[in-house]
């Protein structure tokens, strides 16, 4: 895998991956939460329920998934500085820090168990990535003529 060496340095990633995820935390928050205050509602005010769900509960996703992707993005970046490499398994061990880092307060177990689980997560991820990459690579074309094929030198 190359490196992408297009994307911003890393305190631009990390500003940029926080606001991204808090966005998408936010529209998947007015979604989700507004039909489950539009289900919760009596018949006559499932507007307003609709509403009051999205404005009390949606922002409270979207920061739940901003601090994951802010955190991860900085345990990327970190990771990529300490092992100078830049490959799948820095998202691996990012998100096994990231993971940790915000079950800490359950104690030792819950951020033991939560470290792994969400090391294991991005595990697959990154590798259904891989496979995704592989098989969607174009083959090099052959050419159309033996006659355009360059012999080998001896």
């Amino acid at each position: 895998m190359s490196a992408d060496h297009t994307r911003d340095p890393c305190p631009i990633v990390i500003l940029n991956d926080f606001g991204g995820a808090f966005s998408m935390g936010v529209i998947g928050g007015c979604v989700w939460h507004g039909i489950k205050g539009f289900r919760n509602s009596p018949y006559g005010e499932r507007g307003y329920g609709t509403i009051s769900a999205i404005k009390s509960r949606a922002p409270v996703v979207g920061g739940n998934f901003g601090v994951w992707g802010g955190l991860f993005s900085t345990f990327d970046c970190s990771v990529k500085a300490i092992r100078r490499r830049e490959d799948a398994w820095n998202a691996v061990i990012a998100g096994f820090f990231t993971g940790g880092a915000l079950a800490i307060r359950g104690g030792w177990r819950h951020t033991r168990n939560s470290a792994i689980t969400c090391a294991c997560l991005l595990g697959v991820f990154e590798g259904v990535g891989m496979l995704v990459q592989r098989f969607t690579a174009q083959a090099p074309i052959a050419p159309a003529y033996p006659e355009d094929v360059k012999p080998l030198s001896a």
